[in-house]
């Protein structure tokens, strides 16, 4: 089977898949409660399933398992990449059934992170043992910004489309066949998943799929761009993750500044904060992906030496500190005026009602009947705290 055909079966495979296997889990996940339920410090107004991670993880594992072992591409280095995100994947979907302590989760994405990093390589920056240390940190650090970046309808799912078809042309590119069709799964099965997940969203992706996503990307970069030396090392990583990386850097600015715990989830992330300048969900979701798109093509023009990496980290630093401060000048939280964004049961005539009153929870905190649905777009928004990465600071669970 030629590598074409592998790749770009992969990927139709994934997203066939993708598409049919969220929608059972969609059912049974509301059948047993394992909802995400609002609360004040989400957007979303009903109870919404959080099982769409297994579908994306599912497709994406079979599909490559299958077009790998078609093309004899399967080595140890892909092994390792693979049960490292099958790992996240279940580290995830536990903590979404019961919440794990945040020093566990950090020791298995670190003990993962660092399986890949030996097994696959990493970029040269400075030499030595302390490249192996950076390189697992920057794994580690981009699994929970794709956690906290999961945080709107369609946001995570739709930037993984965009970082995994990047991702997949350079892997081709430079000759790592089973990167790339790792990579083309990964999209093709998010795009699936998708058709679920925009606005309004019927399913969310959980940790179990934003731990997933994270992970594989950031492993997969890893060792695609295992050959790269000096600053193009990092001004690759940087670019390439560009719109989570901002995203984390916002919500813990904005935290610190106002005193606010850390670890205490938000609506106070890139994409609510666009929301409040008047931008639909699903035009906040296409700003994202286009800027998405922008970061991974100065990426790959540093890739192929055609901009010069020093330049490239500048820019990409000033780009960066000029969007977070102006966006740190946008509320952090609604107002309470307007009517498109007064709380569940409110009217601009009467003012805020209590939302009326839950059973009590079943099996999984269950709930047997749900909040009146609003106009408020879904949001997963801050489901619970969770645990930081080691170099920003950033939450391993949506906030």
């Amino acid at each position: 089977m030629s590598t074409a055909l592998a790749t770009t079966g992969a990927g139709l495979a994934a997203l066939l898949l993708g598409l049919l296997l969220t929608e059972p889990l969609r059912r049974f996940a509301l059948r047993h409660g394992i909802t995400d339920r609002p609360s004040a410090r989400k957007a979303h107004t009903s109870p919404t399933p959080y099982l769409g991670g297994v579908a994306i993880a599912t497709a994406t594992l079979a599909a490559t398992a299958v077009a790998a072992l078609a093309t004899d591409v399967f080595d140890p280095v892909l092994g390792a990449l693979l049960g490292g995100s099958a790992l996240m994947c279940v580290l995830g979907l536990v903590d979404d059934l019961r919440q794990l302590s945040p020093r566990l989760r950090l020791c298995v994405e670190t003990s993962a992170a660092a399986v890949v990093v030996l097994a696959g390589g990493h970029p040269t920056i400075l030499g030595g043992r302390i490249d192996v240390v950076l390189a697992v940190v920057w794994i580690v650090f981009v699994t929970n910004a794709f956690n906290l970046l999961d945080n709107m309808d369609g946001a995570a799912s739709s930037v993984g489309v965009v970082i995994g078809g990047f991702l997949c042309l350079a892997a081709l590119a430079d000759g790592s066949v089973g990167q790339g069709v790792v990579m083309a799964a990964l999209a093709g099965s998010c795009l699936g998943f998708l058709f679920h997940n925009r606005h309004p969203a019927r399913i969310f992706l959980g940790d179990a799929g934003s731990l997933f996503l994270g992970f594989t990307l950031a492993s997969a970069m890893m060792v695609v761009h295992d050959d790269v030396e000096g600053l193009s090392g990092p001004a690759v990583l940087l670019l390439t993750t560009l719109v989570p990386t901002l995203d984390t850097t916002l919500v813990m600015v904005s935290r610190y500044r106002e005193s606010r715990p850390l670890l205490q989830g938000g609506t106070d992330h890139v994409a609510h904060r666009l929301r409040r300048m008047g931008l639909t969900v699903r035009q906040v979701v296409r700003f994202l992906s286009a800027f998405a798109v922008a970061s991974c093509l100065s990426a790959t023009l540093v890739a192929r030496g055609w901009l010069p990496p020093g330049v490239a980290l500048v820019i990409a630093c000033l780009v960066g500190a000029g969007a977070v401060r102006l966006l740190l000048n946008v509320p952090a939280t609604a107002p309470a005026s307007p009517v498109a964004e007064v709380p569940v049961g409110t009217s601009a005539a009467d003012g805020p009602r209590m939302a009326p009153p839950l059973r009590p929870a079943g099996r999984f905190g269950r709930r047997h009947r749900p909040l009146r649905p609003t106009a408020v777009p879904h949001s997963r928004g801050a489901r619970k705290a969770t645990t930081l990465s080691p170099t920003a600071g950033s939450p391993a669970g949506p906030q």
